[in-house]
């Protein structure tokens, strides 16, 4: 699946957040979004699953103009081939681990406790199905939330400051683990960070600012993807 932006605009209150971004992510690609605090990133991020809106240009997936597109026809669009990974987390306390991942395939309609429990052991938490939330790290819940982005096999995964609230070392586990399992499945990466580090396995890097996107680093020519 790909993803294309073209000449994206937006505003609150007539007050421009970004103007003119053109960006485009193929298949299997990683692409990370840097630049400054308040230029836009996760607002930008919420534009391209059509969370939020703008004010000109286009957002298409696999052709489809999201803006075109009902509250409803977006949202199945988002269950069907979007998965998201959020610096809070936004795991669900209530539920346990296995729970938690196994949600996108239960709003599918699609159960699947032998997928989930895969997708547990791909991300190292395979013995930890039955415990509740509030029992992890920082680490294991952003892995809990890697695993539940995946596991219903997205074209397309989300990351928004995954590594924030994270420890170095933590850090670089969390993002092997989310690099490995995008890769593994074929998806489309757009990471927003702040980090130099978490951009270390990017194919491309892109600063945004107030008047578009930049390429600042291109990987070497023949890098797997």
């Amino acid at each position: 699946m790909t993803l294309h932006i073209e000449s994206l605009c937006k505003s609150y209150s007539d007050k421009p957040v970004f103007r003119d971004v053109s960006l485009s992510v193929g298949a299997g690609e990683f692409v990370a979004i840097m630049g400054d605090s308040g230029v836009g990133k996760s607002t930008l991020l919420n534009c391209m699953a059509g969370l939020d809106t703008w004010d000109s240009g286009r957002v298409l997936l696999q052709g489809q103009d999201l803006g075109q597109l009902s509250d409803t026809a977006l949202a199945a669009v988002r269950r069907q081939h979007i998965g998201f990974v959020f610096q809070a987390f936004h795991v669900l306390p209530h539920l346990d681990v296995a729970q938690n991942v196994g949600l996108p395939l239960l709003l599918l309609g699609t159960p699947d406790p032998q997928r989930v429990q895969a997708m547990l052991d791909a991300v190292g938490l395979g013995d930890m199905g039955a415990r509740l939330p509030q029992t992890l790290s920082g680490g294991q819940l952003q892995r809990v939330a890697i695993a539940r982005a995946l596991v219903h096999r997205p074209a397309l995964l989300l990351a928004d400051e995954p590594t924030g609230n994270l420890d170095p070392d933590t850090a670089n586990l969390v993002m092997d683990a989310l690099v490995a399992q995008t890769r593994q499945h074929g998806a489309a990466l757009v990471l927003v960070t702040h980090s130099q580090a978490a951009t270390a396995g990017a194919d491309r890097v892109v600063r945004l600012n107030g008047h578009g996107t930049q390429t600042v680093h291109q990987a070497h020519e023949g890098r797997s993807t």
